[in-house]
């Protein structure tokens, strides 16, 4: 299927919105939080009314490194620099591999927040991929009447 811009996702929308924004606000963390994690039931718990304490407090940083802590649990923070007036964030799911083998979810902003917050819509969109991808463990066979035997040991 070719891309096509018109259908980008939702997902692609709120990462572009991200990565324009001049300010973090409660309303954009709110945002990604319900778009990227509205099919979730785990945002029913404590944990999920701590991230919406931190949002309410204007803890931006705190907020979002605990919605990846909630929503991706398999997901760790693996770089968080600054250079040049830039904020790099890179989440991984193997931390014990080098950095080269890696596949990071990669995301910079000027602010801290939205660079973490920005990592997250990325790894948030690989995850739901990979799941696209990935089909079920074990293969569907379907039961076969006509050779019908039996293995036990009557002896």
């Amino acid at each position: 299927m070719l891309y096509n811009p018109r259908h980008a996702t939702r997902a692609d929308d709120l990462a572009r919105r991200i990565a324009a924004a001049d300010d973090v606000t409660a309303n954009l963390l709110a945002e990604a939080m319900a778009e990227a994690c509205g099919d979730i039931p785990a945002l029913k718990t404590a944990r999920a009314a701590r991230v919406h304490q931190l949002i309410a407090a204007g803890a931006w940083t705190d907020a979002a490194l605990a919605l990846i802590e909630l929503v991706l649990p398999a997901w760790h923070l693996r770089r968080l620099v600054c250079e040049d007036g830039e904020w790099h964030c890179s989440l991984s799911r193997e931390l014990n591999l080098p950095v080269e083998l890696d596949d990071t979810a990669d995301a910079r902003h000027a602010l801290l927040p939205l660079a973490i917050l920005g990592a997250f819509v990325e790894a948030r969109r690989r995850d739901k991929a990979s799941a696209e991808v990935r089909g079920p463990l074990v293969p569907r066979v379907r039961p076969s009447i006509e050779y019908a035997m039996s293995c036990d040991d009557y002896a």
